[in-house]
């Protein structure tokens, strides 16, 4: 299956709680911070919520 690369971009700092929450499940903590996951309609749905601070490479 085929995996992407998520990277944070931008703070939590002023962020909703959902917003918090959802970069927390995806696994990134600080800023540069980039995980690797599998690319699934879960995952996407999780980025799409929060696309404004994260950076996605295919």
């Amino acid at each position: 299956m085929a995996t992407i690369k998520i990277k944070l971009k931008k703070s939590l700092i002023g962020r909703t709680p959902a917003q918090r929450k959802t970069i927390q499940a995806l696994g990134l903590r600080k800023i540069s911070h980039v995980v690797e996951h599998e690319d699934n309609a879960a995952i996407r749905g999780m980025i799409a919520k929060v696309q404004h601070m994260v950076e996605v490479v295919e």
